[in-house]
């Protein structure tokens, strides 16, 4: 699926993972206690700065901060649009 957005410098696309809905030991977890997800796949990257070319790519899986990004809702999908330098590893 192609979307009509290209983020500038080095911002990132990334379309978080969906929310666990089950503990391990298999208690259901209610909507208003879900945690938000801090895993998601890249959707779009920017080209970067001159300075620093960005190093993530689309369909990379990545960890960012909690509160990191900003939320969007496209197609009716949600997304974050965050700096690079706020993913914190390439899973």
């Amino acid at each position: 699926m192609a979307l009509n957005i290209k983020p500038l410098a080095d911002r990132v696309l990334v379309e978080p993972s969906q929310a666990e809905t089950k503990t391990a030991s298999g208690i259901i977890i209610p909507d208003n206690a879900k945690e938000k997800p801090q895993k998601g796949t890249v959707v779009a990257v920017g080209k970067g700065t001159k300075d620093e070319p960005t190093t993530v790519k689309v369909g990379d899986a990545v960890l960012y901060g909690k509160y990191a990004g900003t939320e969007l809702k496209l197609e009716g999908t949600d997304y974050l649009i965050m700096r690079e330098s706020d993913i914190l590893a390439i899973v």
